[in-house]
């Protein structure tokens, strides 16, 4: 095999962490949005595109803590819906909705770069097996032809 072919090593699948910063902006990206919204067909899933990077959001997520927060006075009164009820019904349902979003944003986007890896490194060792190839299968073949003919002449190796 030549040089540049031994001194290349297949990529490493362990990359960096993907971090949720793009999902806590200071503002949500509009030219994003657009862009998001103009790739899909249809006004149902425009809209549905639309609500979706609007709700997935970590900012909608603080939004709505703090809209389930303006009710829990009501819930620690006695008489009221109860904390219980308050935690289950207001705060998990309308907080962890966000939440959940973002952290399946992530996900996706680790999937993809773990999948764009597999990829490179599958493409890499196809090229490195190929016999077409320089430092393929066809080198390899050669090199022991080489040493078969050497073998055969000397009746041994030296």
């Amino acid at each position: 095999m030549s040089e540049s072919q031994t001194a290349m090593p297949v990529k490493n699948q362990i990359s960096m962490p993907i971090k949720a910063r793009l999902h806590v902006g200071t503002a949500i990206s509009l030219r994003g949005l657009r862009t998001e919204v103009k790739r899909v067909d249809g006004l149902n899933a425009k809209i549905a595109v639309f609500l979706t990077n609007i709700v997935g959001s970590m900012w909608c997520a603080y939004a709505f803590a703090i809209i389930a927060f303006f009710g829990l006075p009501a819930a620690l009164r006695p008489g009221g819906e109860g904390i219980i009820s308050w935690i289950a019904q207001t705060f998990l349902q309308l907080v962890l909705l966000s939440v959940i979003m973002v952290g399946q944003n992530v996900q996706a986007g680790a999937g993809d770069i773990r999948a764009q890896h597999t990829y490179d490194d599958t493409v890499e060792i196809l090229d490195r097996l190929d016999v077409h190839t320089a430092g393929g299968i066809k080198d390899l073949a050669d090199r022991i032809d080489r040493l078969d003919a050497k073998i055969s002449d000397t009746g041994s190796i030296s």
